[in-house]
């Protein structure tokens, strides 16, 4: 959706672009103890506006480096 602004699920092109808020954490599930730990990483959400799906991206490479170092590659 952020590159094509088109839902991959449903094909609707109304697309509602929600950037990082502040006091939002890194992700619903990860630890306190890893979140006092590790430094915030923004993540924007696309949402479509038709059908609800939603796809999460960290928008800079230093925010997938800092993610990286933390958790780990797999």
């Amino acid at each position: 959706m952020k590159s094509t602004s088109t839902c991959p699920k449903c094909g609707c092109k109304r697309i509602i672009r929600v950037p990082d808020n502040a006091h939002r954490y890194l992700a619903n599930s990860i630890s306190m103890t890893k979140l006092l730990t590790v430094e915030r990483v923004p993540v924007t959400r696309y949402v479509c506006s038709g059908c609800g799906y939603v796809e999460n991206y960290v928008e800079s490479r230093a925010g997938l480096s800092r993610l990286e170092e933390f958790f780990g590659k797999e």
